[in-house]
């Protein structure tokens, strides 16, 4: 099992942590990973892409000039695609891009990426992110104190408004709950800051 230590706002160390093989120690599978990423990619692209067909295009009823006797190539409306306010052909429709993927593969991929972090020596663990009140400056420092990278992912086990408002306004940082991590997230932000409650409860749900 691998050995982390725990850190307190101030950066110093009140005790290590052993992080379980299972969850934390798996040999980190690059292909689960970028599929779940992927899969996130393509569920979040909303679809509404639209353009309109020549049936859907007002006017173009008349034909625009008499079909013999011009010269000109015949035409019957003005709402064809060569004509400026013509429709689309084979125009954007709106669609759904996402698709699902197997759970055994996206557990494999957060394990994966959460494996990863721990290889790379990213992953923090602080006591606690209890604060007082709401104040941007003290987890700036507390980042900083702890060595977390240009960005930083930080894990809550629960409720806590004044750590999520705190750390909003702080750039390239962003938080979220142990039920609400993903893969995207975990390998987009430099340093995976948890508090040692959530490790536990990471441990517990995705054992």
């Amino acid at each position: 099992m691998a050995k982390v230590d725990i850190k307190d706002l101030s950066g110093a160390v009140k005790g290590s942590i052993e992080l379980s093989d299972e969850i934390f120690g798996i040999e980190p599978n690059s292909d689960a990973m970028s599929l779940v990423v992927r899969n996130q990619l393509a569920n979040r692209r909303q679809g509404t892409q639209k353009t309109k067909t020549r049936s859907e295009t007002s006017g173009g009823g008349k034909r625009p000039y008499r079909q013999k006797g011009t010269g000109r190539a015949r035409h019957g409306s003005t709402r064809s695609a060569q004509y400026v306010g013509g429709g689309t052909i084979f125009g954007p429709t709106p669609r759904t891009f996402s698709y699902t993927v197997p759970k055994k593969v996206r557990r494999l991929a957060l394990k994966s990426a959460l494996s990863s972090k721990v290889a790379d020596s990213k992953l923090i663990v602080l006591e606690d992110l209890n604060l007082d009140s709401i104040k941007t400056s003290v987890v700036a420092k507390a980042l900083t104190a702890i060595g977390a990278g240009e960005s930083s992912l930080i894990v809550l086990d629960g409720e806590n408004k004044n750590a999520v408002l705190s750390a909003r306004n702080i750039k390239d940082v962003k938080t979220a709950y142990v039920n609400t991590i993903n893969v995207f997230d975990i390998l987009k932000y430099d340093s995976f800051v948890a508090t040692k409650a959530a490790v536990e409860k990471i441990e517990e749900v995705y054992k």
